[in-house]
């Protein structure tokens, strides 16, 4: 028989540890789950992780400077996320090295190259000075530090892990920018073409079209059925310009009122589920932000119903937000994660099984990062399959109208030939 650690949640989201003793990980596993419990982890001595945890910082540290995406990410001056992500970093590090919360942020502060972002972090000192814990300052800021970036400094506080907490939450924040990155750099190209598609068009229409309409206007002569065709779309184009414009405007206004309104935007997230390709990576996209979000929080000792409704206010579409409302009313009941949210039957069977592993055999912070892990890398590859399908369909489309009035005009030169003189 072997002792082990474990921690786990009651059916009323609070957080039991101690030591049992049992064959297996999976024997004390099964004995929780007997006496009522949701096992989260079982195995080694939890403060043995935390001083793993800063080995590996001190190796990182004394380990040469890797180009690429930290230092970039650190240095590069840009929107609200890039300056918090610099001061997760930035904090991580200073208490890391041992440095008093009060003087960390200071520092942060002196370091921050925006203006209203150091302002937050100046706020964020006085705060700090006067009394008040740090997650309190920062929920104070909800554009800026999120439920989870607040929920998280909480549970480090409480649990003296504060600077394992940033520097895990620094992780978070350099994997969210990865993402937005790869997502935009991989969207550059068939926006590209789409631009290029609809500058295309306006020249031919606007310029060369309306020359060959004046070369038959000039000689007499009729023009061909194609050329007067788009002559005439080019004139509506010039001339009602204004009101194209006014339509495209009001069917996005159109579009974000219905996205505004519960059963407008529940009803768009279920026709992207059912969409081809596209709703498939939705899913799987949608699957890895829950898994790495509550593997960031359960792993800090956040309670699990705590962390589920965190989760569910992450969550963009909809359906799979309210799902999450049945999972957490099954984790009060007792009932643990993997069943209720293969009831919600809006998760893949994988993400199911695998939790089902991590209840049974303590783990299951870590089948969450797990399921994250392969999930983001999955959702990856949909978007590049996506793509990859797409690009030649806009190439397609573009081509399919520039050769239609091109063959217009050739039409329209051809027949000039036809024309007595």
């Amino acid at each position: 028989m072997a002792t082990f650690h474990y921690r786990a949640t009651t059916t009323s989201g609070k957080w039991q540890q101690g030591t049992r003793q049992g064959k297996s990980k999976t024997t004390v596993a099964q004995d929780l789950q007997r006496l009522g419990l949701i096992p989260v982890y079982v195995g080694a001595d939890p403060e043995q992780s935390v001083i793993d945890g800063w080995r590996g910082w001190l190796q990182r540290l004394t380990a040469p400077a890797k180009r690429g995406r930290r230092m970039s990410l650190f240095q590069r001056s840009g929107s609200v996320g890039q300056d918090r992500l610099r001061f997760t970093q930035e904090l991580a590090t200073l208490l890391q090295a041992g440095l008093p919360l009060d003087r960390s942020i200071r520092i942060c502060s002196q370091l921050t190259a925006s203006g209203s972002f150091r302002s937050v972090v100046a706020e964020l000192l006085d705060q700090v000075k006067a009394g008040k814990s740090l997650s309190d300052a920062l929920a104070e800021h909800p554009k800026i530090f999120s439920k989870l970036y607040v929920n998280m400094v909480r549970a480090g506080q409480a649990s003296g892990t504060l600077p394992v907490v940033f520097q895990r939450l620094s992780d978070f924040e350099v994997g969210a920018a990865e993402w937005r990155s790869h997502l935009i750099s991989t969207l550059i190209y068939p926006v590209l073409l789409i631009v290029v598609a609809v500058a295309s068009m306006a020249v031919l229409l606007n310029f060369v079209i309306p020359r060959f309409a004046e070369v038959f206007e000039s000689i007499g002569a009729p023009l061909p059925l194609s050329t007067s065709i788009l002559l005439a779309a080019g004139q509506f184009f010039q001339t009602y310009w204004w009101l194209l414009a006014l339509g495209v405007l009001a069917i996005f206004v159109i579009f974000d009122r219905v996205l505004r309104s519960v059963q407008g935007r529940e009803k768009w997230d279920r026709f992207v589920f059912r969409f081809p390709l596209v709703g498939e990576m939705v899913r799987k996209a949608e699957t890895a932000r829950f898994a790495r979000t509550m593997a960031t929080l359960v792993s800090h000792s956040v309670p699990l119903v705590e962390s589920l409704q965190i989760v569910k206010e992450t969550i963009t579409n909809s359906v799979m937000a309210r799902s999450i409302e049945s999972v957490i009313q099954g984790v009060k009941r007792g009932e643990g994660v993997s069943g209720p949210l293969e009831h919600a039957q809006c998760f893949p069977p994988l993400a199911v099984h695998l939790l089902r592993v991590g209840e049974e055999t303590g783990r299951l912070d870590v089948m969450f990062d797990r399921l994250a892990n392969i999930y983001d890398a999955e959702t990856r590859v949909a978007l590049r399959r996506l793509t990859a399908l797409f690009e030649p369909i806009v190439i397609l489309g573009m081509g399919l109208m520039v050769g239609a009035i091109v063959l217009s005009l050739l039409l329209a030169i051809t027949s000039i030939n036809d024309i007595p003189f």
